[in-house]
């Protein structure tokens, strides 16, 4: 598989859990694994892949940890990289931001990177999200506050998915 690292926003630890969910998922060791906030140029280097997570906050908003991390990311040379994204959201007390935050990174690294897992939209109960394109989440939308018991099964299915495409 190639070198991958994750990193994520978490202000409750609901984006870090599912960080780690994912790791052990794919097989990738928890050095690897890191916050937004350590997000830097030479990190970028290190990594093939990078996987990048946020849980959206407010109306639509970026964890905070991101606000610098995606600042440096649009300014970052990511040319030949592989990037997957997954985002934490809301669905019931949100519906009409849900994961937003997870199409605001997709918005800024899209047109230099290589994006890959999205997943189908349907069977997600929600309004409205920045991270829809034609029917599919840009990458793995995670719903803890309302559909936990849902939350094994998408990260085993986003994750081998992930693992064949990781795998070439």
């Amino acid at each position: 598989m190639k070198k991958t690292g994750i990193f994520y926003g978490s202000t409750t630890g609901t984006t870090e859990d599912v960080a780690g969910r994912i790791a052990a998922a794919l097989g990738i060791d928890s050095s690897d694994v890191h916050s937004a906030s350590e997000l830097s140029p030479a990190l970028i280097g290190d990594y093939d892949v990078l996987i990048l997570g946020s849980s959206t906050w407010g109306d639509g908003e970026l964890q905070d940890e991101w606000y610098d991390a995606l600042d440096m990311l649009k300014d970052a040379d990511l040319s030949g990289k592989t990037v997957a994204l997954f985002g934490c959201g809301d669905s019931c007390s949100y519906p009409d931001t849900f994961c937003d935050a997870m199409g605001i990174i997709h918005d800024a690294v899209c047109d230099r990177c290589t994006i890959v897992g999205s997943v189908p939209a349907d069977g997600y109960s929600y309004s409205s999200s920045k991270a829809v394109r034609d029917g599919r989440f840009v990458g793995l939308a995670i719903d803890e506050m309302n559909e936990s018991d849902r939350t094994d099964e998408r990260i085993a299915a986003w994750t081998e998915e992930l693992k064949t495409i990781l795998a070439e």
